[in-house]
């Protein structure tokens, strides 16, 4: 365990109030492995930082946050669409069980990918596709987590999560703000959603690109 990633946990501990689970996954997760190595001194500050293919790594405390709403504790499995570098993956697999992540830039998936590999995790699984398709081979999942802005969410998304199931999601609101909003599904469809906080995200993006 990294004693900058226990010192990066404890900062976001005082600005966002974190339960020990998440507090403890965030401490757990060295982050320097998932920013390029030119950013590798800034891999601890409460920044964004830039990836590559316009991409970036979202801020350590946006990722204890959108972690936290998730309400993870409990889960057995989760969907994130938007994999990025690995980095909210990896958190999320110190507290859920299965992990599934897809990316749509096979470029950033594949570095994702070897990065998930060194760290030793077994428990994430990784495709390349477009995200708003889902991963219906392995659904429902307790939990999806969208790691980038969507307009709407798609159906086939709603069909894949459990029901009971949390899902949280950065999305446009009606005067154009981004949101994080978390939705429960009750039968076959979401409820109305709550807001948490206004963010920023990249958007989600239709197809695939290699």
């Amino acid at each position: 365990m990294s004693i900058q990633a226990v010192l990066m946990s404890e900062e976001i501990d005082k600005i966002f109030p974190l339960q020990k689970e998440v507090k403890e996954a965030i401490a757990s997760v060295e982050r320097e492995r998932f920013v390029p190595m030119a950013m590798r001194l800034h891999a601890y500050s409460l920044n964004p930082l830039p990836i590559q293919e316009d991409q970036w790594i979202s801020s350590p405390l946006t990722v204890a946050k959108m972690t936290q709403y998730l309400m993870p504790v409990g889960a057995d499995c989760v969907l994130e669409i938007g994999c990025g570098s690995g980095y909210q993956a990896m958190v999320l697999s110190k507290i859920i069980r299965r992990v599934f992540s897809i990316e749509r830039i096979e470029k950033i998936l594949l570095e994702a990918q070897n990065r998930i590999k060194q760290s030793g995790v077994y428990n994430i699984n990784t495709k390349l596709d477009d995200g708003q398709k889902g991963w219906s081979a392995y659904a429902p999942y307790d939990r999806i987590l969208f790691s980038a802005c969507a307009k709407e969410i798609p159906q086939s998304i709603i069909s894949q999560l459990a029901d009971g199931g949390v899902l949280v999601a950065p999305m446009l609101d009606s005067g154009g703000r981004q949101v994080i909003k978390r939705f429960k599904k009750i039968g076959l469809s979401l409820d109305s959603g709550e807001v948490l906080e206004e963010c920023s995200f990249v958007s989600v993006l239709d197809g695939v690109s290699r």
